[in-house]
């Protein structure tokens, strides 16, 4: 591609009344406000004084703005242009809406949870969001085996903030100055994950730190989204292991499945492993052999009955089996490689707690599936790469907003890519999804009291936009019909 012979004969004039540059908008918010967002809000958020006023407008000028990539309270005025104000109304300013989360308590951020949470129900009532029951996947050599479990992370990340004005910033276990945001999704078979729970912290806190609340709130958003039956694995690394954590999890009926710190007495169960309980995986450079179909690869891993915290009373211990990984030390191997010999294998060992029982999820499909918890990481990853990349307010709980507000952005976007019936698109990253859905450039048309946005010709994810406005703004089913 290059650029136009004419281009000298081109000019740019910002002139056009009628044209907008996110026509995804008009589907998307549809689609927001059929699941009831501005409802719910102004049923349950109550911020006093004028600042609150019309909570639910305002609110979904928020989530409008994250959508069309807005990611700071100065950036909603990408809602103010052209013919925007023809299909929406009530598109506030950015100074409103920056007093208006300036005005947030604590409790007002607490409200907007119960917001996010509600509005996740309707939004799976609504698309394909998430599954019924899941079913074991087994198929293929590297698929992953849920064992009928439904799949909940939590993890918490450092959000870099700059200056000394902002509430609770402060240096983390990243050595970064920040807010610190713990989140928990749920992943089931065949869809993109969600976010069932958040929460801001100060950025010095530990990462256990109120997250055995969390951790309850999490399981109960599943069992709500999936019925009260569906067998629930929790997935925590290290950060997280401690009786609080675990007893949660374990309390709300869920198993888990944590990675444990090698202590001494970890380590002294785990030299109790006989050398013939070891069995070869798929890992690094792993290669199967075609003759006997077994991996030929450097990991094994085993397992042992295991009680954790066995020092804190009876009710307060935890049983399960301790599975462990191990691979070569990569110190080891190297100085190997230059000649210097060992006496004996030096190993680096891995090890985690599940709760799950072995003819539910055996010692190699349990340890592939603790692996799969790495997932999160692209959750943080898609949140600071849209909504999340700044906290824009000095105020602790403006930002707490702020992130809850993210939430349900995100939330929405995997709702509406799950529309579409594209199975590419319905695990997208946001940016795809904004990209080939939302940022979408039309020029309106009114005629005879209808309004029709003419969009461009050949555009390659047409029909997944056709989709998509067909539920969001199509006539009602014709059972609804009166």
């Amino acid at each position: 591609m290059k650029l136009s012979h004419t281009l000298t004969r081109t000019s740019a004039v910002f002139d056009d009344p009628n044209l907008v540059s996110s026509a995804g908008l008009v589907p998307v918010m549809a689609l927001a406000d059929a699941a009831g967002l501005r409802k719910l809000t102004d049923e349950r958020l109550t911020v006093a004084t004028d600042k609150g006023a019309n909570a639910g407008l305002k609110i979904a000028s928020l989530i409008g703005g994250m959508l069309a990539g807005a990611d700071s309270i100065d950036d909603m005025a990408v809602l103010r242009h052209g013919g925007t104000s023809k299909v929406f109304n009530a598109a506030y300013a950015p100074s409103t809406l920056g007093s208006f989360l300036r005005a947030f308590t604590f409790g007002h951020a607490r409200q907007l949870d119960a917001v996010a949470a509600r509005f996740l129900l309707a939004l799976a009532r609504l698309s394909p969001l998430v599954s019924g029951p899941v079913a074991s996947t087994t198929s293929g050599a590297s698929a992953l085996d849920t064992g009928g479990y439904a799949l909940v992370d939590v993890d918490d990340t450092i959000i870099e903030v700059h200056g000394h004005q902002k509430q609770g910033a402060g240096f983390g276990y990243s050595k970064v100055r920040g807010l610190n945001a713990i989140l928990a999704t749920l992943t089931t078979a065949g869809h993109a994950l969600v976010i069932v729970a958040q929460r801001l912290r100060k950025g010095s806190c530990g990462s256990p730190r109120g997250a055995a609340r969390l951790i309850g709130d999490a399981v109960k958003q599943a069992r709500r989204l999936l019925g009260p039956d569906q067998p629930v694995l929790f997935r925590m690394d290290s950060a997280f292991f401690g009786g609080p954590a675990v007893r949660a999890a374990r309390a709300s009926g869920a198993d888990v499945s944590v990675t444990v710190r090698l202590t001494a007495t970890t380590k002294a169960a785990i030299a109790t492993i006989d050398e013939g309980a070891w069995t070869t995986i798929e890992y690094t450079d792993a290669i199967r052999d075609e003759a006997t179909g077994a991996w030929i690869s450097r990991a094994e891993v085993a397992e042992i009955p295991f009680t954790a915290f066995a020092a804190q009373k009876t009710a307060y211990q935890v049983p399960g089996r301790l599975v462990v990984r191990r691979i070569p030390d990569a110190n080891a191997e190297r100085n190997h490689a230059a000649g210097q010999d060992i006496l004996f294998n030096v190993w680096r060992f891995h090890a985690f707690l599940t709760t799950a029982p072995a003819d539910t999820l055996d010692t190699v499909a349990a340890d592939q599936l603790h692996r799969h918890h790495a997932i999160i990481e692209q959750v943080h990853a898609d949140l600071k790469s849209s909504a999340l990349a700044h906290l824009p307010s000095g105020k602790f709980t403006a930002n707490a907003a702020w992130l809850v507000l993210a939430v349900i952005a995100f939330n929405l976007t995997r709702a509406a890519a799950t529309t579409t019936g594209q199975p590419a698109l319905a695990k997208s990253t946001t940016a795809t999804t904004r990209r080939t859905l939302i940022t979408v450039p039309t020029r309106i048309a009114s005629s005879a009291r209808r309004i029709t946005l003419h969009l461009p010709k050949d555009w390659p994810w047409e029909n997944a936009w056709t989709e998509l406005f067909t539920l969001g703004c199509g006539p009602p089913p014709a059972a609804a019909r009166t």
